[in-house]
């Protein structure tokens, strides 16, 4: 219903909106089945009210469907923690790693794939979790897992179709530690049959690994080989290099814990009750 404080009758004998002074009228064809008559229509008052609500409703279902994503993403809660915006130094890696997420429609286009490789702790899993966070508040499926995770979901799984087809159907699969994995044959025959499906898929992949790269590359195992062939054609290796990043958290959290016995020491020295 219109409000008539909001409204005005103009010299086309029309209510027209008081505020954006367009009409708040108009007359339907002369053709029209029902007669010549008038119907409501907008003013661009409420086009633009509508217009805001719809998108107020929309970015409410991209926030459900982004939890929903990370949800189904990460099989640490940790992991969502890790992100550009958390990263206290950028790194060559990290420098990287934003530019394919700036690039993402092309990396998707492409089957552009990045192989994360370097020394124990020094911060490969968290690149990557970074790529996928970031993406994940795009909007963009994303699963991170580990290669035990799967072999054991595997092992497991009644249905192991349709978990296999729930790695491929996500836009980027990111698989951590490369070289981790249990090496029997089983195992290595499902960790190809997931490489060998998200490679048949057409779509990125992201892997992580502590093996050194020409480890990695001159591998002479054929049921590795053939795993690592499929990860090196699609994935292009960065090197992450530097310090050890848990060595470094352990040494800051024993100063911190230092700290903080050495102050209660103090404060039960000097409570007169304990002289």
């Amino acid at each position: 219903m219109m409000e008539k404080e909001n409204t005005f009758i103009g010299k086309d004998d029309l209510i027209h909106c008081s505020v954006c002074k367009e009409p708040k009228q108009a007359w339907l064809p002369e053709n029209d089945l029902l007669g010549v008559r008038l119907r409501y229509r907008q003013c661009a008052c409420e086009r633009d009210a509508n217009a805001i609500e719809k998108a107020e409703q929309e970015e409410k279902e991209r926030r459900v469907q982004i939890a929903k994503n990370r949800r189904n993403c990460f099989d640490e809660a940790t992991m969502k923690n890790k992100t550009f915006a958390n990263t206290e130094e950028m790194t060559p890696a990290i420098c990287k790693a934003k530019k394919y997420v700036d690039n993402w429609d092309e990396m998707k286009q492409q089957s552009k794939g990045l192989l994360f490789w370097g020394p124990l702790g020094t911060g490969k899993t968290y690149v990557a979790a970074c790529i996928a966070n970031a993406l994940l508040e795009r909007n963009v499926t994303v699963k991170m897992t580990n290669f035990n995770t799967i072999v054991d979901t595997m092992f497991r799984a009644e249905n192991k179709t349709e978990y296999m087809n729930e790695l491929s159907r996500c836009s980027l699969l990111i698989i951590d530690e490369l070289g981790l994995e249990r090496s029997s044959e089983y195992a290595l025959g499902i960790i190809f049959d997931v490489i060998d499906h998200r490679y048949r898929s057409g779509k990125p992949l992201i892997t992580t690994t502590n093996l050194p790269l020409k480890e990695i590359k001159g591998e002479s195992n054929i049921n590795k080989r053939r795993i690592y062939d499929r990860i090196l054609e699609r994935c292009t290796p960065i090197l992450v290099d530097g310090e050890n990043k848990r060595e470094k958290t352990a040494e800051k959290n024993m100063k911190y814990l230092k700290t903080i016995f050495e102050d209660k020491e103090t404060q039960t020295t000097h409570d007169p009750h304990n002289a």
